[in-house]
């Protein structure tokens, strides 16, 4: 048997090193809507549970003039939350799914106009 030496021993370490470095790499790629698309879920569940909490009863939606267009408190907390999941599932069927994760993150925007829009209404 050969002894290997040090630079061979090292240059074996470095090859272990590099092909587990290219495994996670390439995992975390191929995961990467995944990833992605958990944060945007849970603050679209919290902003869900949040106005679900805090809306009252009817929210009005639209005001012309003497009119207002009314919607229930549920229709107001659900629409939003089902806007950011179908931008979820876009996205994860998507091969470009930055588009539909920012779109996504711009929908969580939705439920604090809502809850803006109802709590100082004109």
């Amino acid at each position: 048997m050969q002894k290997k030496d040090g630079g061979q021993k090292l240059k074996a370490f470095f090859a272990k090193v590099w092909f587990v470095l290219k495994l996670t790499v390439k995992w975390a790629y191929q995961l990467r809507s995944l990833v992605l698309s958990i944060p945007v879920f849970v603050c679209a569940a919290a902003l869900a549970i949040r106005n679900a909490q805090l809306l009252p009863q009817y929210v009005s939606a639209v005001t012309v003039g003497e009119n207002q267009f009314l919607i229930t408190r549920s229709v107001a907390v659900l629409v939003p939350l089902a806007l950011t999941c179908i931008c979820i599932v876009l996205m994860l069927c998507s091969k470009k799914m930055l588009y539909p994760w920012l779109v996504s993150v711009l929908s969580l925007v939705l439920p604090w106009v809502i809850w803006l829009a109802s709590t100082f209404s004109v």
